[in-house]
């Protein structure tokens, strides 16, 4: 047995996290037998660089990895965990409680020279929150042999921008695993559902693939304004191909770069809500976005019956309370993340949020519909009164988020979609976050993006009121220039390369996360994880000339 391999299959904690390489299969790597188990991990301590100043966030521990079950199955040299794209949630506490849940992905078995008997088993694992929207980016190892599993080897070696936890670091440990043998019976169906996931995703290549292809220069700036420092993914959706740039990290480009979720926080605002609005006019007819709020949420000042779905989307409740009253010049975030903010952004259930915007959200002087103030609460409260207008209609068992995903996000190719809920008193999940909360892919964003240039029709099937979504694409929704903001969509102020002003519509998310709908059909995905000063700052980037739009106008005019 090799060095590697006794380092491996002991519970010993190395002094650092290794090289991201090993937890892929090299040149040397040969076929592994198949692998279909369930592994239950005990909660362990995680060391981190830095040390964390304050590790405990209401009463949970950063510091550990949560105890969690995992089921697996091979695929090919694949290998899938049943969980794959859902927030696990700790089931087997240590003496406190982790902060974090995990999100498994699809990784790679293998055999390596000089293991001996022991196969490799690796796989991209997330560790996510259900507090806010935060993800770190992490990959797990183990091996494996008919009668036993070694520990589990984890690195966590990438990250969103801070928040809660307001430091940058990389997290590594040992997880004592216990192995345990499935039960062979639906093996088959979950073998094709994986193959199906597979086969929807939209083909991938690397982004050298793309520079081949195009003269020299042609692509310079793409990623841009972000700095190599702040990027944690970059991608072009173009003729049909998702291209990729390496994910670089500490410890060497990330192995599994379609496999990473994002924490992509207000990104989450251009999704959920909007596409189910979008669809439900296309079932029910464009009157759905004249609905009020204060007509399906009870409790709420008498104002928010004059607020219609249209104008919450639009960020033009008329509530807030917390800024100015100056609207000649408007600031759309003016008084954003006034108040206690961080009171009601992790008050756990839905009452108790609700009971902090009445406490914190005043009205305003001037009518809803008629001036634009960003607030996170008035997407959230769309939500909340979207599924309670579902609800309505098709009976207590309808949700928001099922509907979203069964009827917008699986027939476009996106059979899951972890996102944060409500953390109820009884133990249950919740209404779905429409403000923030969404944990995609690239690919996910990817698809999202080409659903909204389609019009909302997607094989010959209308998803999305076509006229409706149209006029929000052309800015025919927006207040005003000025404003920039319709339905949970930015618009970019940008001149093109005939000195033209023009506006692209975006969704954004704080720390700079920025997905960029182009005229060409091409659609740029911007990962990124500013500084936690910068999550303060929420006004769209000023530049004229987008170095990333620019260099999307250059490849569309070849």
């Amino acid at each position: 047995m090799s060095s590697i391999t006794e380092a491996l299959v002991s519970e010993r904690l190395a002094e650092a996290p290794t090289a991201n390489a090993a937890f892929a299969p090299d040149r040397t790597a040969q076929p592994a037998p198949p692998f279909q188990g369930s592994v239950k991990l005990q909660a362990s301590t995680l060391r981190t660089a830095p040390l964390l100043d304050a590790p405990l966030i209401g009463g949970r521990d950063a510091r550990l990895f949560p105890g969690v079950q995992l089921e697996f199955f091979t695929l090919g040299d694949r290998l899938v965990p049943v969980q794959r794209g859902a927030m696990v949630r700790e089931s087997d506490a240590g003496a406190a409680a982790s902060y974090w849940c995990a999100i498994p992905q699809i990784g790679r078995v293998w055999r390596q020279p000089g293991d001996g008997e022991w196969s490799r088993a690796a796989f991209p694992i997330m560790l996510v929150n259900d507090t806010e929207n935060h993800a770190r980016q992490g990959l797990a190892l183990f091996l494996y042999r008919p009668d036993r599993i070694s520990a589990m080897t984890l690195q966590f070696v990438q990250q969103s921008s801070p928040y809660l936890i307001p430091q940058y670091f990389v997290a590594w440990g040992k997880a004592a695993a216990e192995y345990q043998p499935a039960d062979a019976r639906g093996l088959d169906s979950m073998r094709e559902q994986a193959q199906r996931e597979i086969a929807d995703r939209i083909p991938a290549r690397p982004w050298t693939d793309l520079l081949a292809q195009v003269p020299p220069g042609t692509l310079d700036g793409f990623g841009g304004p972000l700095g190599p420092s702040t990027r944690v993914a970059a991608a072009l959706l173009f003729q049909g191909a998702l291209y990729y740039m390496d994910c670089e990290t500490p410890y060497g480009a990330y192995p599994y770069p379609l496999e990473m979720r994002f924490g992509v926080r207000s990104v989450t605002k251009g999704v959920f809500a909007p596409l189910a609005l979008l669809h439900l006019a296309e079932i029910y007819g464009p009157s759905v976005l004249s609905l009020t709020i204060g007509d399906h949420v009870r409790g709420l000042d008498r104002k928010w019956r004059r607020v219609r779905f249209l104008d919450a989307a639009n960020m033009a409740s008329g509530f807030g309370g917390t800024g100015s009253t100056r609207t000649q010049p408007n600031d759309i975030y003016d008084g954003y993340l006034g108040g206690d903010y961080d009171a009601w952004y992790t008050a756990p259930s839905l009452q108790e949020k609700l009971r902090l915007i009445n406490a914190q959200g005043h009205p305003y002087p001037w009518e809803p519909g008629t001036v634009v103030r960003y607030r996170d609460q008035d997407y959230f409260l769309l939500g909340v009164a979207l599924d309670h207008w579902l609800r309505s209609l098709r009976g207590p068992g309808a949700d928001l988020g099922l509907m979203i995903r069964e009827q917008i996000l699986e027939p476009i190719g996106i059979h899951q979609a972890p996102a944060v809920r409500t953390r109820e008193s009884d133990g249950q999940e919740g209404i779905l976050w429409c403000n923030a909360g969404y944990y995609p892919t690239l690919d996910d964003l990817a698809k999202i993006a080409r659903l909204y240039q389609s019009r909302g029709e997607h094989a010959g099937v209308q998803i999305l009121h076509r006229a409706l979504t149209e006029a929000l694409l052309s800015g025919r929704l927006l207040h005003s220039k000025q404003s920039r903001y319709a339905m949970g969509l930015h618009f970019v102020p940008h001149i093109d390369s005939h000195g033209r002003p023009t506006f692209l519509p975006s969704l954004r998310g704080s720390g700079d996360d920025e997905v960029i709908l182009h005229p060409s059909g091409a659609v740029s995905i911007l990962m990124a994880r500013a500084p936690a000063d910068a999550l303060r700052i929420a006004a769209p980037r000023s530049e004229e000339r987008h170095p990333t739009i620019q260099a999307v106008e250059r490849l569309a005019a070849l």
